[in-house]
């Protein structure tokens, strides 16, 4: 699960940590669904595939975010929350990588960063102290096995009645 906490990198860029957690039962592994930086998303329209959004990180209000800082354990890419409030810049903005017109609930997914084109993605190597266990969240050139997301939980909102139509009247 994707996850994070006011825990900052010891080195790179110093910002807030994301690393990989197997805990179900943990509150700092949700995510809000947000536009793109400087983009209106009304709640309820569904995301389609290619699109860029921004992951906020519910418990602190930063920013999934990524750039040329090398991440602490594996010499990958450096993934980091960054931002207040659900407000950050450009580099908070990740497209959507999957199969179909739109990402669905229950489809496997990727997150490409919009501007260094790394693969969100989580490997083997774990952190000591202070977050002992948990597994470093780094941004990866390839795509590979290790840069696929699942939704597992959350609240979800219903596509709008305009999608719905569009959806069983695209034959007009």
């Amino acid at each position: 699960r994707l996850h994070s906490h006011d825990v900052r990198y010891g080195s790179g860029s110093g910002q807030q940590s994301v690393t990989g957690v197997s805990a179900a039962d943990d509150g700092n592994s949700y995510w809000r669904v947000r536009g793109r930086t400087a983009a209106v998303c009304q709640r309820g329209t569904p995301v389609r595939c290619g699109q860029a959004i921004r992951l906020t990180h519910l418990g602190t209000g930063r920013n999934l975010h990524s750039h040329r800082f090398t991440s602490p354990l594996s010499g990958n890419q450096e993934v980091s929350a960054f931002g207040e409030a659900g407000e950050g810049d450009y580099l908070d903005d990740w497209t959507v990588v999957c199969s179909g017109t739109y990402w669905a609930r229950e489809d496997e997914v990727r997150f490409q960063h919009t501007s260094t084109d790394v693969f969100l993605s989580v490997t083997g190597e774990q952190y000591g102290r202070p977050i002992h266990g948990q597994k470093e969240v780094h941004g990866m050139a390839a795509s590979s096995q290790n840069n696929y997301w699942k939704v597992m939980e959350g609240i979800f909102m219903q596509p709008s009645e305009a999608f719905q139509m569009e959806q069983h009247h695209a034959e007009l």
